[in-house]
């Protein structure tokens, strides 16, 4: 068992997830382990507490508490096998790799990392997407479980730092997809609602609700931050559903599903915050169609566009909707070939 340890952030871990920047020194670590050195408050960056997905910044004095040897069972835990079954399955997700990156159409139910009860995950598989490498590829930003479609890596230390970087300074790109509830008047606008988080009520918080605030309490609001939205309607039938294009300005968590609620227009199938046993009769409310609509989260990371951390050259990569979301296209007559690659420079009429 070792003793607390004061580290300084170098500049190779500039960018870096602050799990990831510790496993890489202590690579007998478990993530379990980490996010309970987190939530305790014993592993803190510039003497404040921080999150297992909190970035690290040059020069940052990270505190270490006490970590049990490489030997420690504790520690240890068991390892992670992927079966056959599940890297053939991870494998037929990757749209496109080089030595930089790998970029996947995520499954919409598959979690991106691990936690009480979540034996499955993107993390976990990574081990089936080494393609040769000594080490599996580094996951660079997040998806809900629920939420199917694009999923970055990177490949090299290097490339996680650059994407990193990119994320924070909003140099990518992400467009999303969803079937909501109702229509939103105008049609193209923005959300800029704040969000706090309430705690869930399981394990470790399990079950966390995000709350929307005025913009204009945010700043008196302990806890609250800053979320924006841009949205756009693609296609509507009626009154009663619209295919929206949701781009994300700032990355909190649910955000696009607790603003899309608080304007009166909840993603279809999204139980936590449109009511799971509300039923959507045309006035703008309920996350439910009923019918032969799926009852899952209709949520898609369609596309995402960056720049290449090795050649800087722009990149654009598209994910096909998942299964229940297809049917559900193809229950109201709407043709992906209509959508627009990015409705944001469309005029509407």
């Amino acid at each position: 068992m070792s003793r607390v340890q004061m580290l300084e952030v170098e500049a190779d871990g500039d960018g870096q997830r602050v799990d990831r920047w510790l496993r890489k020194r202590f690579p007998h670590l478990s993530q379990i382990r980490i996010e309970k050195m987190c939530r305790k408050g014993d592993l803190r960056v510039d003497g404040k507490r921080v999150k297992a997905n909190s970035r690290v910044e040059e020069g940052q004095s990270v505190r270490v508490p006490p970590i049990p040897d490489e030997g420690a069972a504790e520690v240890r835990g068991r390892e992670y096998h992927v079966s056959d079954a599940d890297a053939a399955m991870i494998q037929s997700c990757v749209l496109y790799k080089d030595d930089d990156i790998i970029v996947l159409n995520k499954p919409a139910g598959l979690a991106v990392q691990g936690g009480t009860k979540t034996n499955v995950h993107v993390d976990g598989l990574a081990e089936a997407l080494k393609f040769g490498n000594d080490d599996k590829p580094k996951l660079v930003h997040r998806l809900d479980r629920d939420t199917s479609g694009i999923l970055l890596l990177a490949r090299t230390g290097k490339a996680a730092q650059w994407l990193a970087k990119a994320f924070q300074s909003r140099d990518t790109r992400k467009i999303y997809w969803a079937a909501v509830a109702g229509v939103t008047r105008p049609k193209l606008g923005t959300i800029r609602y704040g969000l706090v988080k309430a705690g869930g009520h399981g394990p470790n918080g399990g079950g966390e609700k995000m709350y929307c605030i005025h913009p204009n309490e945010v700043d008196a609001t302990k806890g609250a931050k800053r979320a924006t939205t841009d949205y756009a309607t693609i296609n509507e039938l009626g009154r009663r559903v619209s295919w929206m294009a949701l781009v994300p300005i700032t990355g909190r968590t649910h955000q696009l599903r607790a603003h899309m609620a608080e304007i009166g227009n909840p993603i279809i199938g999204d139980g936590k915050y449109g009511g799971s046993a509300q039923v959507n009769d045309g006035d703008g409310w309920g996350s439910q169609l009923g019918g032969d609509i799926s009852k899952k989260l209709h949520l898609h990371a369609r596309s995402i566009s960056f720049d290449h951390p090795s050649t800087g050259r722009r990149m654009t990569f598209t994910a096909d909707l998942p299964d229940h979301m297809n049917r559900t296209w193809e229950f109201l007559a709407w043709d992906i070939a209509d959508a627009p690659a990015d409705p944001f420079e469309e005029q509407f009429e």
